[in-house]
Formats: C-alpha cells, structure tokens, sequence
C-alpha cells in the first residue's frame, strides 16, 4: 500500500480526471501551473464536471473497510476477527503504522486539498462566460467538503492542522496542530458558507448538494459541538437551540423526504433517492478508485458479487449489536445483517434469489454477514458492476439522521422528553422499521434507535464522540459492557415455520470485553506524518481566523 505524508499531499491538484498528487519532495513549492488547469472552466458546464471529483474518488481511502473500522468497529457494531488491521479499531489498540489509519488521514487531507485547490481555481482561472452563480455552487461545495473532512478529523484524531492555502503551507514541516475547538470552529464556518453559497434546488436525482444539505450536515455540527467543554455533563443550550432551528428547516422546507421502505434505501436502482442529504456517488467504469469497494471487502461470498471478490466471510455483526437487538426490529436488521435461512431475492436474481445458508449444529463460529452496501452481481444491477467497483452511492447523510438531529436537540439536557414535535419525528423513524411508536424516549432510548438506524452506515462512533465531550464516563461505561467475541448462531427449534417466525439464539463462545481509556479515545497520527513533521506531536495551539 501506498503511503503519503499530509505535505506531500497538499501539494494535490484538481483536474478534470479526478486527482493526482505531486511527487516532489515534501519541501519543494509546486510551480504555480502545477496547481491549475488553465483550460478548464471555460463554461458553467465545464464547472460543474470538474467539482464532481469531490464526490467519489477523493473519499475512496476512508470508505469501505476504513468506513466499517472507524464507525462501526469501534462502537461495537461489527466483528472482524481474522484481520489485524480492523481488530485493532474495535480492541482499542490502533498502531500508528495501520494501513486503514494512514488511508483514511490521507484520503481526509485529499479532500481538503483539492477543495482548496478548486476554490483557488475558480476564483483565478474560471472565464467571464463562467456565471456568478456557478462559482458560487463550485465553492459551496468545496466549502462544504472541506467541512465535512475535518469533521472527520477532529472526531477521529482530535487537534489537527487547519490547511487553507496549499502554497503558502505546503512546505511548512513546522506544521503544527489546531485545538479541537478551533476545528470545529472552521468547520462551522465553512459550512455556514457553503448555506450561503448552494442553491436552494437541485435537479431530482442528480446527487448534488444543496443549501438545505448544509443545513443539515450544520445541525449534526452543532449538536456535537454543544458537548464540547460542557461543565457538569450539561450541553451548551444555546448550540442545542441552533441544531433544533436548522434541522427544523430541513424538516419542513427542504426538498427532502423518507423513502417508504427502509430496505429500498440500499439498492443502486434508488441511487441519489429523496432521502439523501449527501451521497458519495460511485460509478462501476470509472476504473480503480471510482467504484465502491465495500462489497468486495464485506460480502460474504462470490456468488453475492460475481467476481472473485466477496471476501466478508469471516466478518459480521458483533455479538452485543446482535444480543441487544429488539426481535421486532427485523426489517431493519435484515437489511443490514444477514441470519440463517435469510432469502434475498434482489441478490443473485438469475437463481431466484440468495439464501443464506444454515450452519451445522456443531458449527463453532458462525457469523451474521453484512447485507447493507451489498448489492449483487451485474447482472442484479441493469448490467453495472466491476470487481471492487460496485456502483452504489456510499450514505454522508440521510433525512432520517436529521429527524433524529431534531429530536435529540429538544431532548437536550433533560432526562426525557414527550415533547409531540420531536415524537413525531423520532416515531416516522420507528414507525417505518414496523416498530410501535412510543409516548417518551431518553438519551438511551435515542442511541439505541440511531445504532439500529445507521449500522454499517459508519455513523456509530460519532454518536459515541458527541457523548463523550460532555460524559466522557457513560461511552466508557457502554464500550466496557459490551461482549465482542466470537458467537454462533442458532435457529431457535420449532420456529420458521408457517405457523411461527424464525426466531434465533446466539450463543457466546469468548466472553471478550475491551476498555476504552481516555488516552485511547483519539486515534494515532500516522508514523509517516511525525516522521516529516515532528511538530504535529507537540501541544495544538488555536487557530487565527481572519
């Protein structure tokens, strides 16, 4: 695997291709044309192809098995105990030369580079015929996924250097980090930036962000941020209030809206549907790096994908996600885990669907496989479909995060809420996964919807980060309960039948248990980046705003 360090990676390009990065040394300042594509941006057409790069490859590092790593192994959802790498995530043990790690720090820093680099572009080398307002939706979205990036950063590595101008700190291997605060602070900004910037509409189906897609990504920002520095476990209100405003706005004016059946939410035929806010958009023939690789990694065999990959067997769903899953929540869970006797007719169509198989009564190990971002063979999929190259958007966020965004604001600081606005909300969500709606719900009551919600969606960390900046002890105290052994899975008997529904037993075989410490909390910078720039390993310092 190839390795880079942040200041080389500065140095990125955007061109109509995609990306490339320099190969100088980290030391040297790139020729200013080394940075520009004086013959793009000619028209608004041009325009907007040239920033559709920031959707798909610059993400490619951090999404599939660093995406399942990151937010779901750590939080407990998934099981992976044959490779090292991702074990390491979920045992709280991250080395500082982890592959997923470094790929992930790289693919981040991409996508802030090339953001810079493409508002340096347009405002330098766009033509008079370029309108106003497409330079403003090209630097809406720079400004919104840089945004996002550091997002990422800052909950995955805590103080990280704020890189807005490629050339003046491209070189500088005195680099050194920004608080946690300063972080957020950017990435507010920039997405404030980026409301103001995209337009109100988009085309249906077209994928691209528009203001009411920063509103939302805004209210998760300021929901997290509200914990950060809180005295006595208590959020800042004030934050709470702006996250409830935003979400609001989103709820009753965006152009968005909850797609009826939750399994339709994972098929590539439903590519760019209402409900999302912000999708990674893959394609099968783009080559490598252009396609979504999760189902190569992650499912369980190759006759899911009709290739040689389908390398998930020995991964799936961690034995506490499966313990503490409620029996009538089957919709959701077969659409993200698969059980024994499972049938998939969307997968593998030419032999009338997928069945999953049923161990032996004397299977040891035996794992619940992921179903959710697997999607089948070409032929399951109008003909798309590569090797490592599926062609289904990757979710960054779903209306139905926003419903939650909203009802975890008016929840706010208090024990429990029946406030009828965030119950209606909070219930669609529930309602939709044939679960019963309920009167009340707590903070527990939420993160146990939002865990069954957003598995395999690389969300579930993050729900742990925005608890822990205000009660540190309670995520210590959920991670130190949870059991993430090895299991076998059981059909319970005389169940399945016409007359009674599959229900099933899972039994423990390691009674494995992790402690997270504070210490652990933030992952590693990479060995590659100290080695370059010793001074990312010194105290963050605020950031400068201007």
């Amino acid at each position: 695997m190839k390795r880079y360090n942040l200041l080389k990676l500065l140095f990125v390009g955007l061109t109509v291709f995609g990306f490339t990065s320099c190969k100088e040394s980290f030391l040297e300042t790139p020729p200013l044309d080394n940075l520009t594509a004086p013959a793009f941006f000619n028209t608004d057409a041009e325009l907007m192809a040239g920033t559709a790069a920031l959707y798909n490859k610059v993400w490619f590092g951090s999404n599939g098995q660093a995406l399942l790593s990151f937010g779901d192994g750590r939080a407990g959802n998934m099981l992976s105990p044959y490779n090292t790498n991702w074990e390491q995530f979920y045992q709280f043990n991250v080395s500082n030369t982890n592959g997923d790690l470094s790929s992930s720090w790289n693919s981040f820093f991409t996508i802030v580079a090339q953001c810079n680099v493409l508002m340096y572009n347009v405002e330098t080398y766009a033509k008079p015929e370029v309108s106003q307002a497409a330079k403003d939706r090209a630097i809406g979205e720079a400004k919104y996924m840089r945004a996002v990036a550091y997002s990422y950063l800052v909950q995955n590595w805590g103080p990280v250097p704020i890189i807005t101008d490629n050339l003046k700190q491209g070189g500088d291997t005195t680099q050194t980090r920004n608080t946690v605060e300063s972080v957020w602070e950017f990435c507010i900004r920039d997405m404030q930036s980026a409301i103001d910037l995209l337009p109100t509409t988009t085309v249906a189906g077209s994928g691209r962000l528009n203001s009411y897609s920063a509103k939302g990504m805004l209210a998760r920002f300021y929901l997290t941020r509200a914990g950060l520095g809180a005295t006595g476990g208590q959020r800042d209100q004030a934050y709470l209030d702006k996250a409830k405003e935003l979400a609001k706005d989103v709820l009753e004016n965006g152009p968005f809206q909850l797609m009826e059946n939750y399994a339709d939410l994972f098929l590539t035929a439903n590519n760019n549907n209402p409900e999302q806010l912000f999708g990674l958009q893959w394609v099968s023939n783009g080559g490598y790096g252009s396609g979504n690789q999760f189902q190569s990694q992650f499912a369980a065999n190759s006759q899911l994908t009709g290739f040689q990959d389908g390398w998930g067997g020995g991964n799936g769903a961690s034995f506490d996600y499966l313990i503490n899953l409620d029996p009538a929540d089957s919709v959701r869970r077969k659409a993200t885990f698969m059980l024994p006797a499972d049938h998939y007719p969307e997968l593998v169509k030419s032999k009338g669907g997928y069945s999953v198989p049923v161990p032996s009564d004397d299977a040891w190990t035996t794992f619940a496989n992921f179903k959710k971002y697997v999607v089948g063979t070409p032929d399951d999929n109008g003909g798309l479909g590569q090797q490592q190259n599926a062609p289904n958007n990757t979710y960054m966020q779903r209306l139905a995060d926003v419903h939650f965004i909203y009802a975890e604001a008016v929840l706010g600081n208090n024990a429990s809420t029946s406030d009828p606005e965030a119950l209606r909300y909070y219930n669609a969500i529930r309602e939709r996964a044939t679960l019963e709606p309920v009167t009340s719900f707590t903070l527990d009551d939420l993160l146990h919807e939002r865990r069954y919600e957003f598995a395999v969606e690389g969300d579930a960390w993050y729900d742990m980060v925005r608890l822990y900046y205000y009660n540190p002890q309670k995520v210590i105290d959920i991670i130190g309960n949870q059991i993430r052994g090895i299991y076998t899975i059981r059909i319970v008997e005389g169940t399945g039948t016409p007359q009674k529904k599959r229900e099933f037993e899972f039994i423990n075989r390691n009674e494995e248990r992790f402690t997270l410490v504070p210490s652990k909390f933030y992952l590693p910078i990479p060995d590659t980046e100290t080695a370059q720039a010793p001074n990312l390993l010194l105290e963050p310092v605020p950031y400068e705003f201007n």
